[in-house]
């Protein structure tokens, strides 16, 4: 067993009980090939949620600070996250993502570039959409809808994958991908905040 899947057990049996964590969409998610998972991004917990309930293994990106210190460097390397850094063009990061894409991996990105507690999806950054429109990988728009108390239910949803290959075509901005993948996620949101 690797690090990713001990840590995935070991986050799972403590998470899911404690937020009452139900998972609805996973049938959507794409058994193999590159996936590019764009989620709404309501608290630091969000990563975690997502990597126990996604199908496959996930390499996000994470803000370079946690990075910084030796240990939490290795645990950020051991669960397959890559550092970006926020409020800038960060190349390294585009490069990194696109590799894994490339290689037919999960990366997850939450293209909002920091939490919004307001229960809204926010606006996505150019990001999200120049990886949906620099690989082949089939866009997965993601909803968590909280609250995170515990023992209150927590839902993350997953949606039908967005192609993006006409829109590729199309050669659309990488903004307007974006405004694409949130809409999406809204609309997860919307559907599902009162059930």
């Amino acid at each position: 067993m690797n690090f990713y899947s001990f840590a995935r057990g070991l986050v799972n049996s403590i998470l899911k009980p404690l937020y009452r964590i139900e998972t609805r969409g996973t049938e959507h998610f794409p058994k193999e090939g590159s996936v590019l998972l764009c989620t709404n991004h309501i608290h630091n917990f969000d990563p975690p949620v997502v990597g126990i309930t996604a199908p496959r293994p996930i390499y996000f990106m994470a803000k370079a600070e946690l990075f910084k210190h030796p240990l939490s460097k290795k645990l950020m390397e051991n669960i397959q996250a890559f550092p970006v850094k926020r409020g800038l063009s960060d190349r390294e990061a585009l490069r990194t993502g696109l590799k894994y894409l490339k290689e037919g991996k999960v990366v997850g990105l939450f293209p909002e570039g920091t939490r919004n507690t307001s229960g809204e999806v926010g606006k996505g950054l150019a990001g999200a959409g120049f990886f949906a429109l620099r690989s082949n990988a089939l866009v997965v728009p993601c909803a968590i809808i909280g609250p995170y108390k515990p023992f209150k239910k927590l839902r993350v949803i997953y949606g039908q994958p967005i192609d993006f290959t006409e829109m590729r075509e199309n050669k659309i901005s990488a903004e307007a991908a974006t405004e694409i993948i949130m809409s999406e996620i809204r609309k997860l949101v919307v559907k599902n905040r009162n059930l």
